[in-house]
């Protein structure tokens, strides 16, 4: 019901662009976030923007990343500057909604490289 998709190689100081296909299925969203987990470590929270638009971040990313959403295509968006080789992870992105609950997408791998 996720798609997420934009993962790649890139060199340290470059951009990707996260994107996330959510399905018309689940209704109801209240948050479209993005998590990460590199290998040995927890998942944990990058980004997310709530319904009436606001945005939180995790201090690692604030300044760098930047999360959008596209309502009429139903997709959260990632866009990914000033990348870090510590930023090398799964990217999932993940939504929570009434009734559905949370859904996550399959992940997409960001690796970058110094």
């Amino acid at each position: 019901q996720l798609q997420a998709s934009g993962g790649g190689l890139v060199q340290a100081g470059g951009s990707l662009r996260l994107s996330c296909s959510i399905s018309g299925t689940i209704r109801g969203i209240w948050t479209r976030s993005w998590y990460r987990q590199a290998p040995g470590k927890e998942r944990e929270f990058v980004a997310r923007i709530v319904v009436n638009g606001d945005t939180d971040y995790a201090d690692s990313v604030k300044g760098r990343f930047r999360i959008s959403r596209n309502i009429a295509k139903n997709t959260v968006d990632l866009q990914m500057d000033s990348l870090r080789p510590e930023d090398s992870a799964l990217y999932y992105c993940r939504v929570d909604a009434k009734p559905s609950g949370t859904t996550w997408g399959q992940g997409t791998q960001v690796t970058v490289s110094s």
